[in-house]
């Protein structure tokens, strides 16, 4: 006989546990922080900006919300201090805050602006993971760390090979971390968004308003990002419906990474090659 699955609605019931997800003002994280919240989790927010700070306490009252800027060496130890008072363990840690921070070419960079692109994305997770690991450990068997990723980590990105480094370089730690803590039960996996709209990276900014038409064509689903897409995955992730999911990534990219460059014509047919007009020039925004 087969071990019957866990019932649904009871995996994604979080009542009793604690949540930490830092730049959880806004955006993928903020959507991470109210979907927990609505299953019963103790949600824990981290974040920097203070306007997006008391917006999201407003809007979860229950939460704990710090402001504060993860990127400082001081922060981590700090919250695994606020943590521990508030639940005494931390089922589930959610690495969201990452951003592009200097987009232009490698050989314009300066080494003060690498170092900010690696510390953004990786330097600061790694050391909150590092400070979370004691509750963690006290929350497991079934304790989980979710980091938020690209799928830049998968793919080449012009004008940001640093930003690319440190998202591929964040995939291969939850590969490894992975395997050092199941012997403890704590699982370890990557969540990785194609564009996503949110107000760091609004679509409404980012494509002219001549090429939204084509939008359906540039994703094989039809469509960018919503933050309850990446919400939806962390919830799977941390349930008992993933208890034997570790050291890998959700790619929650609407099919892009499998399209590997592949894209919809305005009449329907796929190609992998640039569109051109009747008279040969490059139609931008069509592909």
């Amino acid at each position: 006989m087969t071990e019957a699955l866990p019932d649904p609605a009871r995996a994604l019931d979080f009542t009793g546990k604690t949540l930490l997800v830092t730049g959880g003002g806004v955006g993928i994280g903020r959507a991470i922080a109210e979907a927990f919240a609505a299953a019963g989790a103790q949600v824990v927010i981290a974040e920097m900006d203070p306007e997006r700070a008391i917006d999201v306490q407003a809007a979860l009252p229950s939460a704990l919300v710090v402001t504060c800027d993860v990127r400082d060496r001081g922060v981590p130890a700090m919250l695994a201090r606020r943590i521990g008072e508030y639940a005494g363990k931390l089922d589930i840690l959610v690495n969201n805050v990452g951003h592009f921070v200097h987009a232009m070419p490698f050989a314009m960079l300066d080494e003060a602006q690498i170092d900010d692109i690696l510390d953004m994305n990786l330097g600061q997770l790694l050391r909150m993971t590092s400070a979370m690991l004691p509750l963690l450990r006290a929350a497991a068997p079934g304790a989980n760390i979710i980091n938020i990723t690209s799928i830049e980590a998968y793919r080449g990105i012009p004008y940001c090979s640093v930003y690319a480094a440190a998202k591929s370089a964040i995939a291969g730690f939850t590969r490894s971390l992975a395997l050092e803590l199941a012997p403890e039960g704590i699982r370890v996996n990557d969540i990785a968004p194609e564009t996503t709209d949110t107000p760091q990276l609004a679509l409404d900014v980012m494509i002219p308003p001549e090429n939204r038409a084509h939008m359906d064509k540039w994703i094989p689903l039809g469509r960018f990002g919503r933050p309850s897409d990446c919400a939806g995955a962390a919830l799977y992730l941390a349930s008992p419906l993933a208890a034997w999911v570790t050291g890998t990534a959700i790619h929650v990219d609407g099919g892009a990474l499998a399209a590997a460059g592949w894209i919809q014509t305005p009449a329907g047919e796929w190609t992998n090659v640039p569109m051109v007009s009747g008279n040969g020039i490059r139609i931008p925004g069509q592909y």
